[in-house]
């Protein structure tokens, strides 16, 4: 029974990383060397923009840890459960169409397998605010390790809520 549960759960994670695909990807911004690998790229922090694909003029950049050496340089290191997330008003913000209270609007790939960096945007209409939160996820064992920001709207453009 335990097995068939994690081939459930396995399934769910490849249809999740498919679905994941869609979502925007993040541009380079930079890169900071934390740790010298002799063979392979460095240990390093990596900055990246992401512009919110419903939200004109709002952008995040997020940084988080990569693993250099060899498995890092060929994609199968598991990248650190840590990410920063600073979100910010690079326009004017607009809504082309309405939001949902809560979406998932970025995601990418940590590790070979069943490990994502997922961004969540929220809706708090009380505030007139676009919060977003960064955590990574993984298919058996998440990591309660996050990072939050907020970007308040000006209350003369009201967040058009999905119903």
């Amino acid at each position: 029974m335990r097995r068939a549960g994690l081939r459930h759960l396995a399934a769910a994670g490849l249809l999740g990383l498919a679905a994941g695909a869609v979502l925007a990807a993040g541009e380079k911004i930079g890169t900071v060397d934390t740790a010298f690998k002799l063979i392979g790229r460095d240990h390093d922090i990596l900055v990246e923009a992401y512009d919110d694909p419903a939200v004109q003029g709002v952008t995040c950049y997020v940084s988080r840890a990569r693993t250099g050496g060899i498995k890092g340089s060929l994609g199968l290191a598991e990248d650190r459960a840590e990410a920063s997330i600073a979100c910010r008003q690079t326009g004017p913000i607009a809504f082309p169409k309405p939001l949902p209270k809560q979406e998932e609007v970025f995601s990418e790939r940590m590790s070979i397998l069943f490990k994502r960096l997922r961004i969540v945007r929220m809706v708090d209409p009380a505030r007139n605010t676009l919060v977003y939160l960064t955590y990574s996820e993984k298919l058996i064992d998440g990591s309660p390790q996050n990072s939050i920001t907020a970007v308040p709207v000006d209350r003369a453009t009201a967040i058009p809520l999905r119903n």
